[in-house]
């Protein structure tokens, strides 16, 4: 059954990936307009795909309804701006920090190009670490249901600083001119495939890193709490303490998600940071790809973005007037028939989560079965001499 998930989600992989190869190519018949557009629409997938490892940590195998995403990944976004930038040179511009010409303290190794954004990528993930444990010890202990609504308002009300509160974070004019790592190293022409290798390494350092604290005794205790945390309890362990490290955890995968993505986009603004572009798409790519499962976050995440980026290339056809000017509202409506129709046809996702109880158990089941495939040799027949 799982090989047979597998197969689909590799048929809708090529087949997604043959429309977002497919469709710039048809319009415009080139090579390089195809790699403008594809390169940053992958990168953008796999930094989505961080954020949605967080979530699977948190609701996949904690039990944890975060529905207040759109906070860390708006705070790991801010605090990127606030550390890399230069300090305010105008009227018009208002934030604190721009500290990022004060970190270049390594002139013989170009630190201005890589310190003051690995500084940025562990103060991106610290703040929302921060945030998410004083959110844990205030609101772990409620229902599913409760904890949404309370996330979904704090979300809310930093999303309203932002705003409001014009000498932090410069306001609704939002921060321009995020420096970007490396740039001075290549040419402009060439920095899309130096930041997306750099994406990738992060992206597959986090993913080893996860999957082997999810296979450890931690990662099994917080399953454990999300099937019944009564037996958890009963064992002498802190259900409690376990799910706010998984929610400072994943929040923090959060955090550094937001980090490069204000890198790579070169400005943010609080207009960015929805409700529906920074929470409920990453519950959708999490729906799709599979629960449970750090590779099926993965998978998710590169379906969804590739399919919403798609509706960026069917804009340029010549579509009938009721639908040129609503191609967002109908990817919008597509986007939610997705997930109905994967709730209503496949809950467990495209990537299931494998049933595991514990290694030494699969080892001995899978050689039970093989002694059931291959009779011994001592029930086979002895001929007559």
């Amino acid at each position: 059954m799982l090989g047979q998930s597998r197969s689909i989600a590799a048929v809708i992989v090529a087949f997604v990936t043959l429309l977002l190869l497919g469709l710039p190519f048809e319009r415009t018949g080139s090579v390089s307009s195809v790699i403008n557009f594809v390169l940053p629409s992958v990168t953008t997938a796999a930094i989505f795909a961080l954020i949605c490892i967080g979530l699977n940590i948190q609701w996949g195998y904690a039990g944890i309804f975060n529905f207040g995403i759109v906070a860390f990944f708006m705070i790991g976004s801010y605090v990127t701006a606030i550390v890399t930038k230069a300090p305010p040179r105008d009227e018009f511009s208002t934030y604190v920090g721009g500290y990022g010409p004060s970190l270049d303290v390594l002139p013989a190794l170009s630190s201005d190009q890589w310190l003051p954004f690995a500084l940025a990528m562990i103060a991106s993930m610290a703040a929302c670490a921060l945030l998410a444990l004083l959110l844990g010890l205030a609101t772990l202990r409620l229902r599913e249901d409760y904890l949404a609504i309370v996330l979904i308002g704090v979300a809310e009300i930093l999303r309203r600083v932002v705003i409001q509160e014009q000498w932090l974070f410069n306001g609704t004019r939002g921060m321009p001119g995020i420096p970007r790592p490396f740039a001075a190293w290549v040419s402009t022409g060439n920095y899309k495939y130096v930041f997306l290798v750099f994406v990738a390494v992060v992206l597959a350092s986090v993913f080893l890193l996860v999957e082997v604290s999810l296979r450890s005794p931690w990662g099994r205790a917080l399953r454990a709490i999300r099937e019944d945390e009564a037996p958890v309890l009963a064992s002498g362990k802190s259900v409690v303490w376990l799910k706010i490290q998984a929610f400072v955890f994943g929040s923090a995968l959060m955090g550094l998600g937001g980090s490069l993505y204000a890198m790579q986009q070169g400005a943010i603004s609080p207009e960015v940071f929805s409700h529906f572009f920074g929470t409920f798409i990453f519950w959708a790519m999490l729906i799709v790809g599979g629960s449970g499962n750090t590779l099926g976050a993965v998978v998710g995440a590169y379906i969804i973005w590739s399919l919403w980026s798609i509706t960026l290339q069917i804009q340029g056809y010549d579509l009938p007037s009721i639908v040129q000017g609503r191609v967002a509202y109908v990817r919008d409506f597509l986007l939610g028939v997705v997930i109905v129709v994967m709730l209503l046809f496949n809950p467990r996702g495209l990537i299931p989560e494998r049933a595991r109880v514990s290694r030494w158990l699969d080892r001995r089941v899978k050689a039970m079965q093989r002694a059931e495939e291959s009779p011994a040799e001592t029930d086979a027949p002895v001929a007559a001499p």
